[in-house]
């Protein structure tokens, strides 16, 4: 199951990569949320982690729902204009993702073997890093290149998950709380756009 879940993951980041529509955005990544914290509750389940499984169950209420609201209310209030322009034409993402993609297996090959259970899912999340910084380079519009910090956390949070099966409670708490301080940034730069 985990491994449907995680092709999903790196699925909707992908077309997050080569949207055009900015509540398009902020709805691809509520769904690239959603299938993180399902990952995140799944590989829960498997090791009997009772803290993971509260960070999934928050990273499906925070992420997937309360932030992508959250964004699409602020871009509204401060008229953010919802076409977004990448700098980098999608035909030419298309080579580069695949690319991506393939240049993350050979990076991580050496220090992959270290590794004795979800080899595959530490190569993704690196992958879904590089994914999510493309995001943040591509985009002019402030809007985009939030939601490619927000990806590139995600990243981070399932680097994190499928490289130590489970993070500690302290950093996971810790994650969120970034993310609320993320959200009062996320108004001052709107705002500063807006005006």
């Amino acid at each position: 199951m985990t491994n449907v879940l995680i092709g999903f993951f790196i699925a909707v980041l992908i077309i997050e990569a080569i949207t055009t529509r900015l509540y398009t955005l902020f709805l691809w990544y509520g769904l690239n949320s959603l299938f993180l914290g399902l990952i995140a509750l799944n590989i829960g389940l498997e090791i009997n982690d009772k803290a993971l499984l509260i960070t999934g169950t928050l990273t499906i209420l925070i992420k997937s729902l309360f932030i992508p609201i959250i964004m699409k209310y602020l871009t509204q209030k401060f008229s953010i204009p919802r076409k977004i322009y990448p700098k980098i034409p999608i035909y030419y993402q298309i080579i580069i993702i695949p690319l991506l993609l393939v240049f993350t297996y050979y990076l991580i090959a050496p220090v992959i073997n270290n590794f004795e259970i979800h080899k595959n899912y530490i190569a993704i999340s690196i992958a879904s890093l590089f994914i999510a910084t493309l995001l943040i380079i591509e985009h002019k519009n402030i809007a985009a290149k939030i939601i490619g910090f927000l990806n590139v956390e995600n990243a981070l949070f399932l680097l994190g998950v499928s490289a130590t099966e489970g993070m500690p409670m302290l950093v996971e708490l810790g994650i969120f709380v970034d993310l609320l301080m993320f959200i009062i940034i996320i108004n001052l730069l709107l705002k500063y756009q807006g005006e």
